[in-house]
């Protein structure tokens, strides 16, 4: 039976009708059909009919059969107005909710204040601030002034459009101000980019009295985040428990997301596991936050307590996972969590992709990670900038000078992070021409500003070269103030020609400029010592102490099996370390009949290598390379990374070592990759 059969056979068709319309009409049909018998019934005059069926068209975002609908009322009132207007504005038709409401001004319709919000709302998402302002004058002209609701409308197109004081003479002028009109208030501040004014005018309503409730609590928490206002934040998730509000899921992760952003990873965590119930966002924000704070091993150990959750990871949480793989050099552990993911996936993701041929570069697997740069569908700048530093850095530099001249055929412009790349291959290789003509067409040729980096790589550039006199130069004419990594540049060139009077002078503006460095002291205190001046390398040492001050100690650790092994030098808490030392000790005694002699005074000058042990054959990485030796099956390579610059002893070590056992063996420091193999180094001995 259909639904006009129904309708006929109802003695009482306008109830009928109206039921049919709330609570039968489940699809279009069903209410096109409920129309045919409305203007069989000569009902299509209706308006309370009218009107519902109205609204239930918009419901099913049939706006051409609604208005339709409407332009066949004979008399439509004020009431289908306002039907329509809110129905357009809930289905994104900002011009044509603007449209009817110039034609109620036409037909002379008395206005409710209850229509002013609807077409406000328009000209906010419009940004029609000019037809906005003119409604203002109209709400007042209409003795609307008083509406709550028309005056929170007009609230947030002031706060929304950036005009916070216009919006703060509205605030002080309305006879009522509910939660709602303070929270109109901020989010328009939030939605114009003003957080911090947001922030402040919640706490003002706080300190008035006005108990906030959850929506506005998750407004103003995600003003705190974009200007990683963490004290706030704190204060408002406090206040959530003072006032015996229950804290939302999003609440949480909003302190989750500001604490891992200020590099709180202890609080995080401990909001993180406090939470009941954790979705995908937040254990990606979580993991990222593990990556980018320098903990790599706790990133890598959630992502897999994540799966154990039965948790599928999205791109973030696998952006977090192979940005921890990399700063631990762990290939085998990144390429797994990259296969958990469809591969396409990564070839059609800037983001993605980005971060699977960063883990390649980082852990010295280039090749690899050029074979996804080329195999991805679209290359930003972004992409090209990775793939550049990434060759540089892994001693590619012709390659990675090639992959520059495609930025621009591919309508790609460079910018400083691009020369930045460029130059540190320069550095690498010692190109000293080409690191000029990078350095110079920055400005020359990209109108781009050079930034201290690029200063920072040419000094580095021509100190390498043994041309201190340039680099000195070039540090007095820079436009801004040498910083660390100006002087720390410097002091390289020093250190390889062994240039200690300069040397002193730039570890004292070191010094100077992070007194809280102990390695610093620590140089300046070998230079002292290397020229014989012993009592005033005492001094220093007495002024370490004095400051409670230490070396960062040089880690260096090996991947073996998904599992991340980590050494200190002359490290004895290894379970396999008998047999560690056991091999150094083989491996030392074939390197004394080949004629390697312990450089020791290299260790005692060099600047960000661990102080001289007692036994130079126990650095962390040598230990750390023993254990890949013993764990491995021949022709396998040995991958390392280190904290600190690999130290000249250990840098003549590697070399014999790769020629007795065969074996490649890739280490990874602060500053670059070595490649060892057969006795040499890819960096040609220049680091």
């Amino acid at each position: 039976m259909s639904i006009a059969t129904v309708v006929s056979s109802s003695s009482s068709k306008l109830h009928q009708i109206k039921n049919l319309i709330i609570s039968v009409a489940s699809t279009v049909n069903h209410l096109k059909q409920i129309h045919a018998s409305i203007i069989h019934h000569a009902l299509h005059h209706d308006t309370f009919l009218v009107n519902l069926l109205l609204k239930r068209t918009l419901s099913f975002r049939e706006n051409h059969y609604s208005f339709l609908l409407f332009s066949h009322t004979q008399f439509p009132n004020i009431f289908l107005y306002n039907t329509l207007i809110n129905g357009f504005v809930n289905n994104n038709l900002f011009r044509e909710t603007l449209d009817l409401f110039l034609s109620v001004r036409k037909h002379g319709l008395s206005l409710y204040g209850f229509t002013f919000p609807f077409v406000l709302k328009a000209c906010i998402r419009s940004q029609n601030l000019k037809l906005g302002i003119e409604l203002h004058s109209l709400v007042v002209k209409c003795g609307f002034n008083r509406d709550v609701g028309a005056m929170t409308s007009l609230l947030s197109l002031y706060s929304g459009s950036g005009r916070v004081d216009d919006a703060r003479k509205v605030f002080d002028e309305m006879p009522e101000r509910t939660i709602v009109s303070w929270t109109a208030f901020f989010s328009g501040c939030i939605a114009s980019g003003k957080h911090s004014d947001a922030i402040g005018l919640f706490k003002e309503m706080v300190e008035i009295g006005v108990r906030p409730d959850s929506y506005s609590v998750v407004r103003v928490l995600s003003a705190c985040v974009q200007v990683g206002d963490l004290d706030s934040a704190e204060w408002i998730a406090n206040l959530v428990e003072e006032i015996g509000m229950q804290k939302n899921s999003y609440v949480y992760a909003t302190l989750v997301n500001l604490y891992a952003k200020r590099g709180k990873m202890e609080k995080a965590r401990f909001v993180f596991d406090s939470m009941v119930e954790k979705d995908i966002v937040t254990w990606s924000t979580m993991i990222q936050g593990y990556a980018s704070n320098s903990l790599p091993k706790d990133g890598v150990e959630l992502f897999h307590q994540m799966l154990r959750e039965d948790l599928k990871p999205d791109q973030y949480s696998i952006v977090g996972f192979l940005s921890s793989c990399a700063s631990l050099g762990a290939l085998d552990l990144g390429e797994w969590g990259s296969s958990l993911i469809d591969r396409d996936e990564f070839l059609t993701n800037l983001v993605m992709g980005n971060a699977l041929i960063d883990m390649y570069a980082k852990c010295g697997a280039m090749a690899r990670g050029f074979q996804v740069f080329k195999d991805m569908k679209e290359k930003d700048r972004v992409i090209m900038n990775t793939v550049i530093t990434g060759l540089a850095k892994n001693g590619h530099v012709k390659l990675s000078l090639a992959v520059f001249g495609q930025t621009e055929k591919l309508g790609i412009s460079p910018d400083g992070y691009t020369f930045l790349g460029l130059l540190c291959g320069c550095v690498h290789a010692g190109l000293i021409k080409d690191g000029l003509r990078f350095f110079n067409s920055i400005s020359s040729v990209y109108s781009l500003k050079r930034t201290v980096e690029h200063y920072g790589c040419m000094v580095d550039l021509w100190g390498r070269a043994g041309q201190l006199g340039d680099a000195y130069r070039l540090i007095c004419d820079m436009p801004m103030k040498p910083n660390a990594i100006i002087w720390g540049a410097l002091l390289t060139g020093c250190r390889l020609v062994k240039e200690t009077r300069l040397a002193e002078r730039v570890l004292k503006e070191l010094i100077a400029l992070e007194p809280w460095n102990a390695g610093n002291y620590v140089q300046l205190s070998n230079i002292y010592s290397v020229n014989g001046r012993w009592d005033e390398a005492a001094e220093v040492r007495e002024e370490m102490n004095k400051k409670g001050m230490k070396k960062l100690p040089g880690w260096s650790w090996i991947e073996l099996e998904g599992k991340v092994h980590e050494f200190l030098a002359d490290d004895k808490s290894h379970p396999l370390t008998d047999k560690i030392y056991a091999k150094l000790e083989d491996l030392g005694n074939e390197m004394r009949l080949m004629g390697f002699v312990p450089t020791t005074e290299n260790v005692m000058f060099d600047v960000e290598e661990e102080e001289k042990e007692t036994v130079l054959g126990y650095h962390s990485e040598k230990l750390a390379v023993a254990l890949g030796l013993i764990s491995t099956v021949h022709g396998e390579v040995i991958r390392v990374v280190k904290n600190l610059r690999v130290c000249g002893d250990c840098h003549e070590a590697m070399k014999l070592i790769s020629k007795i056992s065969r074996r490649e063996i890739v280490v990874r420091d602060n500053n670059r990759f070595h490649c060892f193999t057969n006795g040499s180094c890819s960096c040609n001995d220049y680091w």
